[in-house]
């Protein structure tokens, strides 16, 4: 089991820096939990791109929802992800439906459908993002703490699409709203042609405001958080710079903090959580 444990800890240093440095600073004989839900999201993120279409990727989230129904504890053994996110899940009563959830919502990524409304983006983003920081705590301080994993899922995901958008469309996905796109008056033609607009880089204002408001709910939240939980959040440490150097770029044109200031970001979290969502 410490191979599975291993295995996953070192899928989430490649896939997922930023939730990996954060899990330094948790407790040790925590760590390897986190390592093993992190990996899991990770994977369950990463199905539209490793099967290319539907139909493939249907059936791996099938395999997956019958992993964490324990419909497949053979085969499951057999993966060091599954595996070791069973023994997750046994040890600290993660709760099934949250990660079957998680795993429905990421059904979205399968297809070509775009996103319809503001509530719909708010809502697949609490499955997924919001829910493996509620999960995250739950390993940490012993409980879900759903107010704060809420909005923080929320601040996190929004700035994870708006940060993704030139690779999403190129692949013919759209997950800003197309109520907002609309609103601002952008054809989703222009979108896909990789044109930009006035009313594009409104409609990421638009969203990067939506990100802030939910930064500004994490953080009156934080004062209920107990420290324990603390590295569950601290990878929101760096919506914000991130938020604010979109501000200056074309949306088609990525924009990246440097590896060692994210570190640098989640270091200076840690040591004073109030710069969590600050």
């Amino acid at each position: 089991m410490q191979d599975a444990f291993a295995y996953c800890a070192e899928l989430v240093r490649s896939a997922d820096r930023d939730r990996f440095i954060a899990s330094l600073f948790a407790p040790a004989e925590r760590r390897g939990a986190l390592h093993a839900l992190y990996a899991f999201s990770a994977e369950i993120a990463r199905v539209r791109e490793v099967a290319h279409t539907a139909l493939p990727g249907e059936i791996r989230m099938q395999w997956w929802t019958d992993v964490v129904n324990r419909e497949r504890d053979g085969e499951a053994s057999a993966n060091p992800i599954a595996a070791a996110l069973l023994a997750t899940m046994e040890q600290h009563h993660l709760r099934r439906e949250v990660l079957l959830g998680l795993i429905e919502a990421r059904r979205f990524d399968l297809y070509e459908d775009p996103t319809g409304t503001l509530d719909d983006l708010e809502a697949y983003l609490r499955r997924t993002s919001s829910s493996v920081i509620s999960l995250a705590a739950l390993i940490l301080a012993g409980a879900e703490f759903e107010a704060v994993a809420a909005p923080a899922g929320i601040a996190s995901g929004l700035g994870q699409i708006l940060r993704a958008f030139p690779v999403h469309v190129a692949r013919r996905q759209l997950y800003l709203p197309t109520e907002v796109l609309e609103r601002h008056q952008v054809r989703l033609h222009d979108v896909f042609a990789g044109r930009s607009s006035p009313g594009l880089v409104a409609a990421f204002a638009e969203l990067r405001n939506i990100a802030r408001c939910h930064l500004m709910m994490t953080r009156q939240g934080l004062e209920e958080l107990p420290h324990e939980a603390i590295p569950a959040l601290l990878p929101l440490a760096v919506v914000r710079p991130w938020l604010d150097r979109s501000e200056r770029g074309d949306p088609f044109a990525p924009i990246e903090l440097a590896p060692w200031r994210r570190q640098w970001l989640i270091w200076r979290a840690a040591r004073n959580p109030a710069r969590i969502a600050g």
